[in-house]
């Protein structure tokens, strides 16, 4: 598994944890290191995004409810919206990283992680945002 990969997989845990128990993000992050191993560039990327996924979390819900037509963020499962804030994220504020990139990895990352149909969800969504940020 690729670096980015296994980056994004720590990102969703993280945030999966973060929407079960409220706390700081750096302390998560903090913790999360003591208790684990890991490269500095995953390091560095992680904590990129998971800080800002949750800096812009409001800006993220937005989009993602835009697009999310007949459903209610409340209805998503917590592992679908935590896949979709992580990609929508870097759709918005990461332009080194491809839309197409971002777009496969949240449909593999699904894939692994929710069921059947939430990638074809996701990958709906995402390409919506994906077309109206490269406007």
């Amino acid at each position: 598994m690729g670096k980015r990969r296994r980056s994004r997989e720590i990102i969703l845990k993280l945030l999966y944890q973060k929407e079960l128990n409220e706390q700081n993000p750096e302390d998560m992050l903090e913790q999360f290191w003591h208790e684990r191993e890991e490269n500095e560039e995953v390091k560095i990327f992680v904590a990129s995004i998971f800080c800002g996924v949750n800096e812009s979390k409001d800006e993220l819900d937005t989009w993602i409810m835009k697009y999310s037509k007949n459903w209610d963020l409340n209805r998503l499962s917590i592992i679908d919206k935590c896949i979709l804030r992580l990609s929508v994220y870097e759709l918005l504020h990461r332009k080194d990283i491809p839309p197409k990139v971002s777009i496969n990895e949240a449909i593999d990352i699904s894939k692994k992680y929710s069921n059947a149909d939430a990638g074809k969800f996701i990958n709906g969504i995402l390409d919506k945002v994906s077309k109206e940020c490269s406007k």
